[in-house]
């Protein structure tokens, strides 16, 4: 019987939230509300003759990583890498944190502002250490939207 290999994170950190959003509010006293969560961006062009392909468009967002520390202490990297639907990865963005054991942890606000060229899946792989914790899917999607005068239209 093969043997199971056990779970890096069993004992922590936990991933409490991984979400994106639109807008982070950060209260006086620490707590954080996300507006607008988003796992679908939808990009619409209209027009006569709008283009077939998906042109080159920017929705900047929050990735908002809340991680309780469990048994995790001391220093550790958190590090996110946005891969294309093409499977291409984008450069990272790496954050310290220091865990201080049990339910205490760290809210990672970290803003996402690449273009998006490609429609489909992007995903973004969330590593700690060097070990993948999470995986984040963002889908993009393209709709044209034709429009005509209703003379024009009938002629067809």
């Amino acid at each position: 019987m093969p043997e199971k290999t056990q779970n890096p994170f069993q004992h922590g950190p936990y991933v409490q939230v991984a979400a994106f959003c639109e807008r982070v509010l950060r209260e006086a006293d620490g707590v954080i509300s996300l507006i607008r969560l988003i796992d679908v961006i939808t990009h619409t062009e209209g027009g006569t003759d709008p283009p077939q392909d998906m042109p080159e468009i920017r929705y900047p967002l929050t990735l908002v990583l809340t991680l309780k520390s469990g048994s995790a202490r001391g220093r550790h990297e958190v590090t996110i890498t946005p891969e294309l639907p093409s499977g291409e990865t984008l450069p990272s963005t790496t954050v310290t944190v220091r865990m201080e054991g049990e339910g205490r942890g760290h809210n990672i606000l970290s803003r996402v502002d690449i273009p998006y060229s490609l429609e489909g899946l992007y995903w973004f792989h969330v590593r700690f250490d060097d070990d993948v914790i999470s995986r984040l899917p963002l889908e993009v999607r393209y709709s044209r939207l034709v429009a005509g005068s209703a003379s024009s239209q009938s002629q067809l």
